[in-house]
């Protein structure tokens, strides 16, 4: 349904039909896929242990609970490697959505309500990142801006780096086109909350940043002006001390000439 936020003319520039797909990182597949037939047979050795092995039975059930369990996660994982193999995310044209899997969903996000932006990996994330991946890893938001959840892939999530930089293209032009995230109505995250409490009436962030910088520069002088006058003031109490004493030993020797 249009709406007075769309850009009509950047709205005809988007592909008017077809979908595309963006694979999941052909890696994290073959890794998922190694991993899960790993635990599966663990997971089935664990629940023979269990029933063949294992006379007590608190020991019984407790190996029958975590097999079973390592087995059936396996086997979903499993399938599920298959499905993200496909795609992991797509736009789709001709339904005007942006299509993401999430476990075994499919997670449809109308044009209208989409928002793309830059993401930021979390603390575990940033950990792995800095510590044993050696190239550089991109995050992207893919936001319904009128629900709770949002969504983050990265270029690592992807099949390749060229697909992870044109599926940003894609979102960032969809999003400029259709301006949801412009909405007065759109859910606010909570860094969105904290800029909109601290907002001294600027709506832009680039004065926001701006205004920030202003300050603590303001406070940096401030405190440099602050150490500089008790310095001079070290400086001049040393200088009367010095004084004092000059004074006191041409006094003593006077006394001593007298006598």
């Amino acid at each position: 349904m249009p709406t007075e936020l769309e850009n009509k003319e950047l709205i005809e520039k988007l592909p008017k039909e077809g979908v595309h797909c963006y694979p999941a990182n052909p890696s994290k597949i073959t890794r998922n896929r190694v991993l899960s037939v790993l635990f599966c047979i663990l997971g089935v050795f664990l629940v023979f242990i269990g029933l063949l092995k294992v006379s007590d039975n608190i020991i019984k059930i407790a190996l029958l609970v975590v097999g079973g369990l390592s087995t059936i996660i396996s086997i979903l994982v499993f399938a599920q490697s298959f499905l993200i193999a496909k795609f992991r995310v797509a736009v789709d044209y001709n339904e005007k959505n942006v299509v993401l899997r999430y476990r075994y969903s499919k997670i449809a996000i109308p044009f209208e309500n989409f928002d793309g932006r830059d993401g930021t990996p979390d603390q575990a994330e940033a950990l792995i990142d800095k510590n044993f991946k050696k190239d550089a890893t991109y995050y992207l938001v893919l936001d319904d801006v009128f629900e709770d959840a949002c969504y983050q892939t990265s270029s690592s999530d992807l099949e390749s780096v060229d697909d992870f930089k044109q599926l940003r293209e894609e979102c960032f032009a969809i999003a400029e086109a259709y301006g949801a995230r412009n909405s007065k109505d759109k859910v606010k995250f909570y860094y969105e909350k904290d800029l909109a409490a601290n907002d001294t009436g600027s709506t832009d962030l680039d004065a926001l940043v701006e205004e920030a910088k202003a300050e603590k520069k303001a406070d940096d002088e401030a405190a440099a002006q602050k150490r500089e006058e008790e310095q001079a003031a070290r400086e001049a109490e040393e200088a009367a001390e010095t004084s004092e004493e000059s004074v006191s030993d041409d006094s003593s020797e006077e006394k001593t000439d007298e006598e």
